[in-house]
């Protein structure tokens, strides 16, 4: 299982480099599982409920 960095403004895969300057805007974990259709806060790492992941798409990645 690799780790995986996703944009949370973009949606996009990003380098390892890349999540490291900009950690509050960045999701990493570890891919593997199947997809859970889930929110998750990209400066707390936590999951988040779909209203949250509305009012704030800019921080936020969706798991699809």
């Amino acid at each position: 299982m690799a780790k995986m960095h996703r944009s949370a403004s973009s949606g996009r895969f990003v380098k390892a480099s890349t999540a490291a300057r900009h950690p509050s805007r960045t999701v990493s974990e570890r891919r593997g599982g199947r997809a859970t259709g889930r929110s998750r806060s990209a400066s707390t790492g936590r999951f988040v409920t779909k209203a949250y992941a509305r009012r704030n798409p800019s921080t936020t990645v969706t798991e699809s």
